[in-house]
């Protein structure tokens, strides 16, 4: 259960950088504003990865 946890945190943010740097090649200001918004979400991702690895080590670690 715990790294079904951690690598899950981790594939949904390879998977939201993937999808931006992907958009990355596209032309056109849509393109560019989706771009945008995906690396926010990517940030936003990063962030939430980092709480469920940090809780994961707090819960389900020898202290």
């Amino acid at each position: 259960m715990r790294t079904f946890l951690i690598f899950a945190a981790i594939g949904v943010v390879a998977l939201v950088l993937i999808g931006g740097v992907s958009t990355m090649f596209v032309e056109g200001p849509k393109a560019r504003l989706l771009s945008n918004k995906m690396m926010r979400l990517r940030v936003l991702a990063q962030f939430i990865a980092l709480i469920v690895i940090g809780l994961v080590a707090y819960f389900f670690g020898g202290h």
